[in-house]
């Protein structure tokens, strides 16, 4: 192996804190040469945030260095769909869709796309419903999922994620979501073409036994489990199978130089 794709939440970080050894694990990777890049299914902030934060955290990494969901979307959206989308994702992260046109009208418009990601608390009838509106229109619009991770961990506890909205509306609208974020093999494939690795040559660092490692390994990439952020002990007696389980990122450098 000799490329590396990472999951930051509970990987890197958790909350506001950066897990231990995390900023010696980046120092190491970032001197080691090897093709890497940071890939998240956040969608609460532009990607410029997300750098910040690692900045802040001692991890002088730059947004290039960062995949995001929007990323690839404005990728996708750019060839697929030609007209105006319907955003339904922070405030935050519109700066990362700047290219994008989108309506300003209501439910009844019709638009080329609906683009979905994580509203957390902004979540209600009339939102959910108005976006099943817009499904229904024919020619129907695409329904695109920034991610399809189902929680995640906050500090007071786990949240709903973006998938089981998803989910909603494809069941409501009998509908597929284009998912442009893990565990879309569209998504890894973007990150390949990034660094420039190939998939048996790549190894995916996250935390989610189903949205990291499984969506990773049936992309083609081998996969690592951390024992940090939403590891569960369960995780290791299901269907999918690690190809390594680490007890953090902190033991990135040692486990990559006695296995890669």
């Amino acid at each position: 192996m000799r490329g590396l794709l990472i999951d930051l939440d509970g990987v890197v970080w958790e909350g506001d804190a950066a897990v231990p050894g995390a900023a010696e694990a980046v120092d190491w990777l970032q001197s080691s040469g090897l093709p890497y890049l940071f890939v998240t299914n956040t969608t609460s902030r532009p990607r410029r945030l997300i750098a910040a934060k690692l900045q802040q955290l001692g991890m002088p990494v730059t947004a290039e260095k960062i995949l995001t969901p929007p990323v690839a979307a404005c990728q996708w959206l750019a060839s697929h769909s030609a007209g105006p989308l319907k955003l339904l994702v922070p405030d935050a992260t519109r700066e990362d869709f700047a290219t994008i046109t989108e309506t300003t009208g209501d439910a009844n418009d019709k638009v080329a796309a609906i683009v979905i990601g994580d509203i957390g608390s902004a979540w209600d009838y009339a939102t959910l419903n108005g976006a099943f509106r817009m499904l229904m229109a024919e020619p129907a619009p695409a329904l695109v999922a920034l991610g399809m991770t189902r929680y995640w961990k906050a500090a007071d506890g786990f949240r709903l994620d973006v998938a089981p909205f998803v989910k909603a509306l494809e069941y409501a609208a009998d509908c597929e979501a284009v998912v442009l974020g893990k565990p879309s093999a569209d998504f890894f494939a973007i990150a390949l073409r990034t660094i420039g690795c190939e998939r048996g040559e790549t190894l995916m660092i996250g935390d989610d036994i189903s949205g990291d490692v499984s969506g990773a390994q049936k992309a083609g990439l081998k996969a690592a489990l951390v024992r940090t952020g939403k590891f569960r002990e369960r995780d290791l007696h299901g269907s999918v199978r690690p190809d390594a389980v680490l007890s953090s990122i902190a033991d990135l450098p040692e486990w990559w130089a006695q296995n890669a």
